[in-house]
């Protein structure tokens, strides 16, 4: 499989207290690395060593209530998609932690008197200081190179305040209204890319069907230079996304009856049109 190389940024600015989104008129390439790393564990771990991150932090590099807003919107916009997907997951986490914070997550268990305990953090946060260390560098660009050949990565940026961190993600979807799903008839062999606007890929990234892993951070840069500007206390986002999607050649998912092409490992659980992951643990608790 060949993946695209990268994915253009999404540029946000506030004018009269609204958002308005543009794009890097061209795709950024994926630049040849002297690291020869073979899996992304391996290439994360090099990232935050040379990026000398601390293994636990005071403070956090994105607040729970963000954190909580991107996830649910996440799989919101994954459930929704059309033509419907028969094997779209859950954004779940490889982190071996119970947190139950997604608001969604925690009104479905909560209908339940006892549930077990499980991966409930949707939230990966090896990914989430990846996207710290790159976000502190206050690079308007997507990296490091090395890391771009494992997971997938969005990018905003804009001056300002802002009331939601949903203003800086919510242009990536804006794209579906540029984008055309390729059925599977179109796919001879392969699936052709579609996109009627200057570009789909932030889009295609957020649904991926495979991409079930997400981890955020948000850096305030004091100086930022954006296309030749310098901006003040501009505040980036960088989610980086797990196992990475936009393979050239793939559709985004499988169209079908939701779950019903779901990965054995989900055990047939099914909500909101996704692929779920199980309850599988000894650990008992009362949402009551």
């Amino acid at each position: 499989m060949t993946a695209i190389t990268a994915i253009s940024c999404a540029f946000l600015f506030s004018i009269l207290c609204e958002t308005s989104a543009l794009v890097l008129p061209n795709s950024t390439d994926l630049l040849l690395s002297n690291n020869n790393f073979t899996d992304i564990e391996t290439a994360l771990a090099a990232h935050l060593d040379s990026a000398k991150i601390p293994k636990a932090r005071r403070k956090r590099y994105i607040s729970q209530n963000d954190m909580i807003a991107i996830l649910d919107y996440h799989n919101q916009v994954r459930g929704k998609v059309f033509p419907p997907a028969s094997n779209m997951e859950y954004m779940d986490c490889n982190v071996f932690e119970c947190y139950v914070c997604s608001r969604h997550l925690f009104t479905l268990l909560a209908n339940t008197p006892y549930v077990n305990c499980v991966f409930l953090q949707v939230w990966d946060e090896t990914l989430a200081k990846s996207a710290e260390a790159w976000a502190a560098t206050c690079i308007w660009d997507h990296g490091p190179s090395y890391l771009l050949r494992f997971l997938g990565q969005n990018l905003s940026v804009r001056t300002g305040r802002y009331r939601s961190i949903l203003q800086l993600v919510k242009p990536w979807y804006d794209e579906v209204k540029d984008y055309a799903f390729p059925y599977p008839q179109d796919c001879n062999p392969r699936c052709p890319m579609r996109c009627y606007g200057p570009m789909c890929t932030h889009y295609t990234q957020m649904v991926w069907a495979t991409s079930n892993r997400i981890g955020c951070a948000i850096h305030t840069c004091h100086n930022m230079n954006v296309w030749g500007s310098v901006w003040r206390r501009a505040v980036y986002l960088v989610c980086n996304y797990a196992p990475k999607g936009n393979w050239i050649g793939e559709a985004p998912y499988k169209v079908g009856v939701p779950c019903s092409a779901c990965p054995p490992s989900y055990g047939g659980s099914c909500t909101n049109n996704l692929c779920f992951p199980g309850v599988t643990s000894n650990y008992l608790y009362w949402f009551k």
